[in-house]
């Protein structure tokens, strides 16, 4: 694949999978088993970094103790949580994202998969879409030093396809990740359907905003290179 080749670099949940409000609640699971209060909004506000942030930040925010003990059981019942909405079939590809990967193998357009969770959610969301990790590219928080807002899942995803981060475009739903797509210095793409407004996202750096996959996917020839 050539280095000036363009590229999408697509965020998971809230981007691709409507997931977001599935793992807000898995969350709050998780947190009120450990004695953690915290109102759902607060806790939404966050999604989209990466987990071990994401504890961090809310456990500093509540004056509770941080212990590795304590992150590995929020973490790990979290995993549970979600796993189970999963099961239940509450989680399902957001509205066109089928379509659009479709359109851009079609048009020989790279793609990859870059999410700040861990392969142990991720696993069931690229199932459901029907990506196959050993046939598309897809980088998750287990194989990168840092999360989302830093730019690693984003690099890692353009170098696993051979292209220029510079050239690429990040698609994605939360302010987290167009933060990383600046400091990846790739343009970046909002979505609404991850529940951030359309001002909060051009504010992070979103140089066009759209509803959901399928919206995007209607204005695709505002964002896709030409041939």
């Amino acid at each position: 694949m050539s280095r000036t080749s363009t590229a999408f670099l697509f965020d998971l949940d809230g981007t691709l999978i409507d997931s977001v409000y599935q793992h807000v609640l898995a969350w709050k699971e998780a947190l009120d088993a450990e004695g953690v209060e915290l109102s759902v909004w607060r806790i939404h506000r966050k999604i989209g970094m990466s987990g071990g942030l994401f504890t961090h930040i809310l456990l500093r925010e509540t004056g509770l103790e941080i212990t590795e003990e304590r992150l590995a059981r929020l973490h790990q019942r979290h995993v549970e949580a979600f796993n189970r909405q999963h099961a239940q079939g509450s989680v399902r590809p957001l509205p066109g994202a089928r379509e659009l990967l479709a359109y851009l193998d079609g048009q020989r357009i790279p793609w990859a998969v870059a999410t700040s969770g861990r392969m142990a959610t991720a696993a069931h969301n690229l199932a459901a879409l029907g990506v196959d990790p050993a046939k598309v590219p897809v980088v998750t928080r287990d194989m990168v030093r840092h999360a989302k807002p830093d730019p690693d899942l984003f690099l890692a995803a353009a170098g696993r396809l051979g292209v220029d981060v510079q050239r690429s475009l990040v698609i994605g739903d939360s302010i987290w990740d167009m933060l990383a797509a600046q400091r990846a210095r790739a343009l970046g793409v909002g979505l609404l359907s991850g529940g951030y407004g359309e001002d909060e996202l051009a504010r992070a750096g979103a140089f066009r905003v759209y509803e959901d996959p399928a919206d995007l996917l209607k204005h695709i020839d505002e964002v896709a290179a030409r041939g």
